[in-house]
């Protein structure tokens, strides 16, 4: 069948839209790569905009490099995120995710941008761009039945972004940014559920380190000629450090972390 970025997008947004599932688009198009895919993501972010949603940051998935073979995804990956699907949340408050198909959950750290980020940047100068930090619960989803996927499905899939609640902004002046990338390399999170711990990780989980995440989505930004490039007062959320774990209503799941100056965050599930 004749490669439609259109038509995909229409076709993806639609299961987005209600919860569904369907075959991986690969089975039909077999010769999809991921530039076709990162295509399909540029067609999805138009419609979205036309219907009134804003695009609010990116989402890096599969950075953790822990957990490709369970998902037979062997790089990172991208997807957008909207006003409609990210939240400021506090401790205790409820994650209504369930309406998203087979959720996961992911324990994360989220960027702020206060400066435009381009291609051939040094780490230092990416640093300096970081205005804020934060750690958040990203719920993760599959429109394809039992999370069986190539890379470039994962991708038309929005990254698999569901949906991401966002704990309190810590604030970094200008004078320590130059060791955020050690700093948040070297953070450690344990994440449990209804007060069982079910795994720990640390920073350096996502790609080395969730500057270093950042760092890489900016050169596979300057290679997208879909896409745009990273702009001052977006967040980007780095990928999970810990496993993936399935959720069901009623659950309770929360973190602590260590290492950096940021509270853990407790959820319900609903």
């Amino acid at each position: 069948m004749r490669f439609d970025a259109q038509t995909i997008a229409e076709s993806v947004l639609a299961s987005l839209d209600a919860g569904g599932q369907r075959a991986p688009f690969s089975t039909t198009y077999q010769d999809l790569t991921n530039g076709d895919a990162y295509a399909v993501t540029a067609a999805v972010r138009k419609m979205r905009l036309a219907r009134g949603e804003t695009p609010v940051g990116r989402k890096i998935g599969f950075t953790n490099r822990n957990i490709w073979p369970e998902y037979g995804v062997y790089e990172p990956i991208w997807g957008d995120m909207y006003d409609t699907t990210v939240h400021d949340v506090a401790a205790g408050d409820i994650a209504r995710i369930m309406r998203l198909p087979e959720p996961r959950i992911e324990p994360e750290i989220v960027l702020g941008l206060d400066g435009d980020l381009r291609p051939g940047m040094s780490l230092p100068q990416i640093e300096a761009a970081i205005g804020w930090i934060a750690h958040g619960f990203e719920f993760v989803q599959s429109i394809y039945p039992g999370w069986r996927f190539k890379t470039a499905d994962c991708i038309i899939d929005g990254g698999l972004h569901g949906a991401m609640f966002v704990g309190a902004k810590m604030n970094i002046p200008r004078h320590e940014r130059g060791s955020l990338a050690a700093r948040l390399a070297n953070i450690r999170v344990t994440l449990s559920r209804n007060g069982d711990i079910q795994d720990r990780g640390v920073g350096a989980n996502a790609l080395d380190g969730p500057v270093n995440a950042l760092m890489r989505l900016v050169e596979v930004l300057g290679r997208d000629s879909h896409n745009p490039p990273l702009k001052a007062g977006e967040m980007i959320t780095t990928g999970t450090l810990t496993r993936a774990y399935p959720v069901v209503f009623g659950e309770r799941w929360s973190t602590t972390i260590e290492g950096v100056d940021l509270p853990g965050l407790s959820m319900e599930i609903a």
